[in-house]
């Protein structure tokens, strides 16, 4: 094994980073801002690289600091996560990992169902679009979410879903939304990490080619369904993420549920050795049950 730079290096660039101040992160960790740049100095020149770009207007994280900083971050989370557990006594943590949409607009809903059923199992949930790395043990378990190209991996899809153009009643009122050519006329809101693209749903539904330009793009089905609320356009989405303001009659299929493009794109993702750990093995049923509800 290559040799490791010191914890307490990789406190320092994690926390500058993170802070994008030396100053910031000398105060968070009770140390002086010199004492921080000779950390973060250090651990440059047991690299080879420069992680910092440093000029009189502040201090800048540079591309290989950044690429570091994404596999090394969430090293250090599980690595204070676990000592808190021991310290804590906890034996039966669970750490699941998940793409931010289905973290925020379907998991955390139902999640007190899964505390109540499993009272003992300690939660740990993280969201980020990156991928989590179960080489560095930053995740038991990872709910991700694209085109399923992850060898090596159990890979279980959770649920199929309909992606649909979505828009706030009164917009839809408003613009007269009647046949999919009417969508040519207003605005289209843009998700760009959606594996449904309005090219994909205009050649399924449409005589017309979709438009190139769009009035906003959002890298998050959080901030399309927004907008959508907010009457800044029609949203494509899927009717399982944005259910809580479908329900809520927040947000309505613009030609109903009949025009759907219909993906499996959310997927429960692990090493098989993760498999025979009672918390990992209680969550993925758990999680498949509440997944067949729809």
């Amino acid at each position: 094994m290559a040799s490791l730079p010191p914890v307490i290096n990789l406190q320092a660039f994690e926390a500058v980073a993170r802070r994008r101040s030396f100053t910031l992160a000398a105060a968070e960790l009770h140390l002086t801002a010199s004492a921080i740049s000779h950390q973060v100095s250090r651990l440059e020149s047991h690299l080879g690289v420069r992680l910092f770009e440093r000029s009189a207007h502040g201090v800048r994280i540079s591309p290989a600091g950044e690429l570091y900083l994404s596999r090394v971050g969430g090293a250090l989370s599980a690595i204070a996560a676990a000592t808190e557990d021991l310290r804590q006594g906890v034996s039966n943590s669970l750490y699941v990992h998940s793409a931010p949409s289905i973290a925020s607009l379907w998991l955390m809903a139902r999640l007190q169902a899964f505390a109540q059923a499993y009272p003992d199992i300690s939660l740990n949930l993280s969201a980020a679009h990156t991928p989590s790395d179960f080489e560095l043990g930053q995740a038991d378990i990872d709910l991700r979410y694209g085109v399923p190209n992850w060898p090596g991996l159990v890979v279980e899809p959770l649920f199929e879903e309909r992606v649909v153009p979505l828009a706030s009643p009164a917009f839809i009122q408003e613009h007269r939304l009647k046949r999919p050519e009417h969508l040519l006329g207003v605005k289209l809101i843009q998700s760009n990490v959606s594996v449904v693209q309005w090219s994909d749903w205009f050649a399924a539904f449409a005589d017309k080619r979709a438009p190139d330009h769009f009035s906003v793009r959002f890298d998050r089905a959080q901030m399309s369904l927004d907008a959508a609320m907010q009457g800044l356009g029609v949203a494509l989405e899927s009717t399982t993420i944005a259910g809580r303001h479908i329900a809520e009659r927040k947000l309505r299929p613009v030609f109903g549920l009949e025009r759907a493009v219909k993906v499996k794109a959310h997927f429960a993702v692990y090493p098989a050795r993760h498999a025979s750990r009672p918390p990992v093995e209680a969550f993925l049923s758990w999680l498949h049950g509440e997944a067949s509800k729809g």
